[in-house]
């Protein structure tokens, strides 16, 4: 899992992994981690997209803790990050890859927390993308935002 996970993860010289139990206080310690790493790493935390960044993660990882508990007792949430951009992708082995292009356009409860998160990476001009496990029981999905 983790060799697929760094595939895309080349040309970020700044990484960290945290791996976790599928559990409501996955959301607090995801971002506590975020904030840890990214101040590491230089990303003063006033920086226009560190508040966008942590409420896009907080969602995601909220959305593994609702949706994917009972399949993948573990989340696993990839730091990444260079000079130009911060990345992050939450991982778990629910099998269920969401549409990020029809949270866009889609209504409802289920999607109305990937709009919120796709209004924002489209706002920062950043990227989003699902990318499945070899297996087809798990996803990431990833966020990369400029810095």
């Amino acid at each position: 899992m983790l060799a697929t996970l760094t595939t895309c993860l080349k040309e970020f010289p700044y990484r960290h992994v945290l791996t976790m139990p599928t559990t409501p206080s996955a959301v607090r310690l995801s971002r506590e981690m975020a904030e840890q790493a990214w101040q590491e790493w230089g990303v003063r935390p006033n920086h226009p997209a560190v508040g966008p960044a942590l409420l896009i993660l907080g969602e995601l990882v909220t959305n593994s803790v609702r949706h994917a508990a009972d399949d993948s007792p573990q989340t696993t949430v990839i730091y990444a990050g260079s000079n130009k951009h911060l990345a992050f992708g939450v991982h778990d082995r629910h099998a269920h890859q969401p549409s990020l292009s029809e949270a866009v356009t889609g209504s409802g409860a289920r999607t109305r927390g990937l709009a919120t998160v796709m209004e924002l990476v489209r706002d920062l001009d950043g990227t989003a993308v699902v990318r499945g496990d070899a297996d087809g029981q798990g996803k990431t999905i990833w966020i990369t935002l400029p810095l």
